[in-house]
Parts: C-alpha cells; structure tokens; sequence
C-alpha cells in the first residue's frame, strides 16, 4: 500500500494534474497551439519541453497537441497556406496545395519530403498562415477549456458538499 501511494505521489507530481482551472486550460492551449503550429514533426516534443519548461500540466498539453487529428492536418495546412498566401499577396504555384495534400496524405518520410519541396514556394504563407490559426485556435481552446474545467470542478464541489 505504501509502495501504491508512492507511486501515485510520483506520478502526480510528475503529470502535474492538481493544477488551477487557469493554469490546465492554459496548458491545454499550449498544446493546442504547438498541435496547430507550423513546427509539423516537431509538436510532441516542443509541447513536452515547454509543458516541464513552465510546469504545466502535462496531459493537457499533450491533450491539446493531440487535438491535431490526422484527418484534420491536410484540410488544416492547405487553408493555413492559402491564408497566409492570400495575407501576403503571394501566387501559389499551379499544383502546389495538390503536392502538398499528397505529401501529407502517404505520411512516410519519403512524402513528407514531397510536402517540403512543395511549400518551399509558399513557406513563408505557410509559416504565417498556420501561425495565426495556431494562435486562434489556441485562445479559443483557452477560453472553452477554462469554462469546461470550471464548471466541472463548481460540480464536483457541490456533489461532494451534498454528500455530507
């Protein structure tokens, strides 16, 4: 029993989930932000880092990083690139959202490279194109995660206050 609450102790401190309603969803948008930005490859462990960085808790960074479901990345990107072409008056190249969802579609490395050599073009669209989505996205995550945690936690308060 003593070794069951150690662990639990460990664990806890490590996942750091007795966090403020504030600080869980400010975590959660973290992640969310690093999901949707355009580090693609990279959004795991920049969310990890910077989750042990600032002490967030840690399932809800890798909750909002993981919200970036793979059916949602080529729709997401293409519209990103489209945005930032469209903010900084760039010509996208005939063919090039085409190559860009074939890259990101086969998800080998091989195909990634595909995508790469596609929006070398439009990196800078892309860049800035998923950067504000990413922010976007991210204070909405904020503001609906704090709501969610707020109100389940008045809940929880309030059940356990009935009980006794």
């Amino acid at each position: 029993m003593v070794r069951f609450s150690r662990t639990r102790a460990w664990l806890e401190q490590l996942l750091h989930t007795h966090d403020t309603p504030q600080r869980t969803a400010a975590a959660y948008a973290l992640g969310v932000f690093f999901g949707f930005s355009p580090m693609l490859g990279l959004h795991t462990i920049l969310g990890l880092v910077f989750a042990f960085a600032l002490n967030l808790n840690r399932v809800a960074v890798l909750l909002g990083v993981y919200s970036n479901l793979p059916w949602l990345l080529v729709p997401y990107y293409t519209l990103a690139t489209w945005l930032g072409a469209t903010i900084l008056r760039t010509e996208l190249p005939p063919g090039v959202l085409e190559r860009l969802r074939d890259g990101l579609e086969n998800r080998s490395w091989s195909e990634f490279r595909t995508a790469i050599v596609a929006l070398k073009p439009v990196l800078w669209a892309y860049t800035l194109g998923s950067l504000i989505g990413a922010v976007l996205l991210a204070l909405t995550a904020y503001r609906v995660a704090f709501v969610m945690i707020s109100t389940h936690r008045k809940r929880l308060h309030r059940s356990q206050r009935t009980e006794l």
